[in-house]
């Protein structure tokens, strides 16, 4: 499935399917999932539905579905480049940086 070619919304109602399908496999209700992550019914609904769902509802039923290893798919951790890693030194990026452009008083340093 092309992902780039759906809308925000498509990619909601895909995303919610998704969730409402591997429910289904492992025979729970809306109100099963609703009981164990302490949401309203209706908003498992909603997020079955692909209506705007919050990031943490998200989280709650994939740890109700036991299935926050499928995050590691759905975005994995990105991992740097053996050049990336020695530049860093072993220190951890915390920040993006901005890109520079030098001053009118500098030289580019190449």
């Amino acid at each position: 499935m092309d992902f780039y070619a759906l809308s925000d919304e498509e990619l909601l109602r895909e995303l919610g399917g998704r969730i409402k399908r591997h429910r289904l496999v492992q025979n729970l209700t809306q109100g099963d999932i609703a009981k164990a992550t302490g949401l309203n019914r209706t908003t498992v609904v909603s997020l079955e539905a692909g209506n705007h769902p919050k990031l943490l509802t998200v989280v709650q039923v994939l740890r109700a579905l036991q299935a926050l290893d499928d995050l590691n798919n759905f975005l994995p951790e990105p991992g740097l480049s053996p050049l990336k890693l020695l530049e860093l030194k072993g220190k951890e990026r915390r920040r993006a940086s901005r890109s520079s452009s030098p001053s009118e008083n500098e030289s580019p340093e190449w």
